[in-house]
């Protein structure tokens, strides 16, 4: 891609953002009205417009006949098309993945998750993903000819965003290398790719309402991942590895980790271990809703195996509350509101652990907003580009020219 190709790519796509933002703003509005709101020459507004209409962005909503004055021919009126994908958020998880498209007022328009077998093959994964978004688009008539960016959460430490640094995984996991690209190639549009829990931590951040400008964030999940805001940035560390606290040792003697270490806090606290711990303890508890109703039934043993994962997890946020002095801690995931004694027992242990700081300790809250779509919402909150915390981040509308479009049939 010549310098050029990519100025030009990125002067089209800010005038195409200016002219959605106008019928964002305002609704329906004819070609006239909106080169004088966003500044555009009649030539270039009816180049961009044909463009967006071409894509499927826009739609012709009516006409101005009812209020236009004198006997000149109507004029069109565009509007957003309210079907249209424009964003688009994935978040792959160790066994599962989600999926949330946004349209071009950032309202979330459709959403969906499948499940599949514990870190199957990328290729596997990305199969089962295009075939959620395929399926979603049938069910909800949401299309993606006009998508502008993805974003895609992935486990693990993700370095692939940074030139001439490869993506990097754990010992035992493949890299997750090829994601960017298979999206660019189906859906023609730039991707932005980091760990999935650090962008759950960034949704997180910016859904509250007010600045979180020093933050631990920690996610109780299918495995365990975490993200740090600091200073008022969301971090990455020098290869990719900011935040992962699932993989901090917290048992030297416990079971392997697919790490390739043994006793981290995954091995733990992660779902399918508190499962596992609460079915070894002696309570009939296979799924999530079964935990639930043990919970409600206030089974002993499945209460012992949450304080004891709670107080765990606080120990290992106590050393990482020490280290950053956070102004605020969060556990999130799905597990916490379904056993809320395990976040409680984490923040009696975290404050046993800060006891030496004289004041101003952090808490501990809950995600209460965001559910198992925080990764997701995340994604589509690091391409729409409008925290501060993300600073430095890449942009995807900088990326330069798509790859040609290669889609399916949405």
């Amino acid at each position: 891609m010549s310098t050029t190709t990519g100025v030009h790519a990125l002067v089209r796509r800010t005038h195409e953002e200016r002219v959605l933002a106008a019928l964002r703003a305002h609704g329906a509005l004819s070609r006239g009205e909106l080169a004088k709101r966003v500044g555009l020459s009649r030539t270039t507004l009816s180049e961009i417009t044909a463009n967006l209409l071409q894509r499927g962005a826009i739609i012709v909503a009516d006409t101005d006949a009812a209020t236009r004055a004198g006997s000149g021919r109507p004029a069109e009126r565009l509007a957003l098309d309210p079907d249209s994908g424009q964003f688009l958020g994935v978040d792959f998880g160790h066994r599962r993945v989600h999926v949330a498209v946004a349209d071009a007022s950032h309202e979330i328009i459709a959403q969906g998750v499948e499940r599949y077998d514990d870190d199957p093959p990328w290729a596997e994964r990305l199969d089962i993903a295009f075939q959620l978004i395929d399926r979603l688009s049938r069910e909800t008539g949401v299309h993606f000819g006009a998508l502008q960016s993805i974003g895609i959460g992935v486990p693990g430490p993700y370095t692939g965003a940074r030139p001439g640094i490869p993506a990097v995984s754990w010992k035992n996991q493949l890299a997750p290398d090829g994601v960017d690209v298979a999206f660019a190639e189906r859906f023609g549009a730039p991707v932005v790719v980091d760990n999935n829990t650090r962008l759950a931590a960034l949704a997180e951040a910016i859904s509250r309402p007010d600045a979180v400008d020093n933050l631990v964030y920690l996610r109780l999940s299918d495995g365990v991942g975490g993200g740090l805001v600091v200073s008022g940035r969301l971090v990455t560390g020098s290869r990719g590895f900011a935040g992962e606290l699932g993989h901090v040792t917290a048992n030297p003697s416990g079971t392997p980790c697919r790490c390739g270490k043994r006793g981290c806090l995954e091995t733990i606290a992660s779902v399918p271990a508190i499962l596992r711990a609460c079915s070894d303890a002696g309570a009939d508890v296979e799924t999530l809703e079964d935990l639930a109703e043990a919970v409600a039934k206030g089974d002993p043993a499945v209460d012992a195996v949450l304080r004891e994962v709670g107080s765990t997890v606080g120990r290992v946020l106590g050393a990482a509350a020490m280290t950053l002095n956070p102004r605020e801690v969060v556990i999130g995931g799905e597990i916490v509101r379904i056993a809320p004694v395990l976040v409680e027992q984490a923040a009696a242990t975290l404050r046993y652990e800060l006891y030496s700081i004289p004041s101003d300790q952090p808490h501990i809250v809950r995600a209460a907003q965001l559910r198992d779509s925080d990764g997701a919402l995340g994604a589509i909150a690091a391409i729409f580009h409008q925290s501060p915390l993300l600073a430095g981040y890449p942009d995807p509308a900088a990326a330069g020219e798509p790859v040609q479009q290669q889609r399916s049939a949405l």
